[in-house]
């Protein structure tokens, strides 16, 4: 009996305390009510908003802010998102070819070089262009929001909203 003992129960207890032990560590790292999507969805998020609420932007690429100018008023938020990183330009153009049509921009011309690629997209009441450059060791993108002119509160000349923008 002894004999039985040794060879059969003791590796089974082993087995069930290793069994025991690895479903506890499954739940250790997980939040209250936190499912396996959840889990699965917060590991994929890999392109954030940032001043433009329908431009999502790639997570590898960081803001150059010496280069970044937003405005922002009642309305609409403009100027220019400079970013920069490690990405391979054609990736980029990928990226946002797929990313703005999603967000309800339509394309309106892309012009491919071997040093650029500009993509320019239109809205009802804004434009957005997309600027991919290589350039050493990282890759640039610059996103340029604009209204549209008729959403402008001027009295209806380029040369007077210039005047008031400008001056």
């Amino acid at each position: 009996m002894r004999s039985f003992m040794k060879t059969w129960i003791k590796p089974g207890l082993v087995l069930v305390l290793m069994v025991s032990v690895s479903g506890c560590m499954n739940t250790l790292g997980s939040k209250k009510g936190e499912t396996q999507a959840d889990k699965i969805k917060e590991r994929k998020t890999t392109a954030v908003y940032y001043d433009f609420e329908d431009i999502l932007i790639p997570k590898d690429l960081k803001i150059v802010e010496e280069a970044t100018v937003v405005v922002k008023t009642p309305g609409y938020t403009s100027g220019l998102l400079t970013l920069k990183g490690r990405v391979e330009k054609i990736s980029l153009f990928n990226f946002f070819a797929n990313n703005m049509i999603k967000d309800n921009w339509t394309v309106v011309s892309q012009i491919k070089s071997p040093v650029s690629i500009i993509m320019v997209f239109k809205k009802s009441s804004r434009w957005a262009v997309i600027t991919i450059r290589e350039q050493n060791i990282y890759t640039y993108v610059e996103a340029g929001v604009a209204p549209t002119l008729e959403e402008f509160p001027s009295s209806g000349t380029v040369e007077e909203f210039e005047k008031d923008i400008f001056n």
